[in-house]
């Protein structure tokens, strides 16, 4: 099962962990002191530009029944769409420039280029994914309620259409947040899900109407004869942006490495053991300095994690610190090629699709899902950073992950053999069996 010990699971004692906290903590005030002109000049950049690629792309599109300029049209208002989505309407959101006291750049009045209201994504992500992040049975951004991505979740027969599912899931990106979104709002406001004139169901249709008629009504219609181009230009641009988010969103949480918890684990969690949840519960995607852009920097999901209301652009300098931070605690540090890290994801989505009796590994040794547990025998695990003799560097999860691949290595080399001497003894036995019987005959 999800690990129920975060302290046992990294092999760090209560001060380590502690200690850890305060490193982190010097890293958010080094940010929030440092905050200025320069990030300030970013965010407006970034705006700007994202404005420029919308208005050049629906311009161009008045002539989109000629290919060049639909091809053209609809790369900019895709452009425009991803870096809307994800540097600007999901980190305005969750309040990385209210320090600007900019009413335009300020969590509670942007309003986000998406299909459900913004202001429903802010309490289903920025409160309850951000709070309880990997919790099983806390966080419903665990495979947002329909993809079953760890053991813990018992599995249906529903589960075996998961890869149907996520084709839809992906191309739809959008409107399944925005329904996942209000499903929260209501849960949260204590509205009857029956009742259709609630508050939540009014703001989302309300939201709804504006952001179709806005792509495929008036825009299409302002284009005249190009209609029918436009109109497949903004359905383009909206699935390509789904995509993209969709894969970023899920190379982030769902790769191997990406590490699941108890409800045990939340009761008594500590800041400290926080911080140490969400740097164990994300992954990376190594990206320059154009794909981080283009991902909204949620490319350094683990920083996002550890600080989602401090801007952006400068995760990849609390990166560099983060990344001390994980060598001095022998901690891994999650990350890989967008590809690699997707493919990861895939896996997880089509095996965890079978029942459990079709996987081999355990709960608590999957790649996908592991405990404190899969130490069991293997490693030390007194919840205390242990000090390598040989070259006095600290040794903990990481050494310690290390050494259960190694003992798993040694223990099916083991049983290979064992099964060898078994073929070889019940060959020998059956050649003994036929010489007595020529024997007796």
């Amino acid at each position: 099962m999800a690990i129920t010990d975060i302290k046992a699971f990294t092999h760090l004692t209560d001060a380590d962990v502690e200690a850890l906290g305060r490193e982190l903590d010097v890293i958010r005030r080094d940010i929030e002191e440092s905050r200025g002109i320069r990030d300030a000049k970013y965010i407006r950049r970034t705006i700007k530009l994202q404005r420029a690629l919308e208005v050049g792309g629906r311009a161009t599109l008045f002539a989109s029944k000629y290919r060049p300029a639909w091809v053209a049209g609809t790369v900019m208002l895709t452009l425009s769409k991803m870096i809307e989505n994800m540097e600007l309407g999901h980190n305005v959101s969750h309040g990385q420039w209210d320090w600007m006291n900019d009413p335009e750049i300020h969590s509670t009045s942007w309003e986000w280029d998406m299909t459900g209201p913004s202001a429903h994504w802010k309490r289903a992500h920025n409160y309850s994914h951000h709070t309880y992040t990997n919790i099983v049975g806390m966080d419903d951004d665990i495979g947002f309620g329909i993809l079953r991505m760890t053991r813990d979740e018992e599995w249906r027969p529903v589960n075996l259409l998961q890869p149907i599912a996520n084709i839809i899931l992906a191309a739809t990106f959008e409107w399944g947040i925005a329904l996942h979104d209000l499903d929260k709002e209501k849960e949260l406001r204590g509205v009857d899900p029956k009742d259709f004139f609630s508050e939540p169901n009014k703001e989302f249709w309300a939201k709804i109407a504006k952001q179709v008629g806005k792509d495929f009504v008036i825009y299409p219609a302002l284009t005249g004869p190009a209609w029918k181009t436009t109109l497949a230009a903004n359905a383009t641009a909206n699935l390509a942006r789904n995509l993209w988010t969709y894969a970023v969103i899920f190379c982030g949480h769902f790769p191997d490495g990406a590490e699941k918890f108890t409800v045990e684990q939340f009761e008594n969690e500590t800041h400290a053991e926080w911080y140490l949840r969400q740097m164990l519960g994300s992954a990376n995607i190594k990206a320059g300095p154009l794909m981080a852009f283009m991902t909204g920097n949620l490319s350094y999901q683990i920083e996002h994690h550890l600080f989602p209301d401090l801007p952006s652009n400068r995760y990849g300098e609390i990166s560099v610190r983060v990344q001390a931070l994980c060598d001095k605690y022998d901690l891994p540090y999650t990350t890989g090629s967008i590809g690699k890290q997707y493919l990861l994801a895939f896996r997880t989505i089509h095996k965890l699709a079978l029942p459990d009796r079709f996987l081999k590994r355990t709960a608590d040794d999957a790649p996908e899902t592991s405990s404190e547990r899969r130490f069991a025998g293997i490693t030390d695990t007194v919840n205390a950073l242990r000090v390598d003799p040989a070259t006095g560097e600290m040794r903990g999860l990481r050494s310690a992950m290390v050494e259960a691949k190694a003992a798993m290595r040694a223990k099916k080399v083991e049983a290979k053999a064992a099964l060898r001497i078994k073929k070889i003894e019940a060959k020998a036995a059956l050649r003994e069996a036929k010489a007595q019987r020529k024997r007796a005959n």
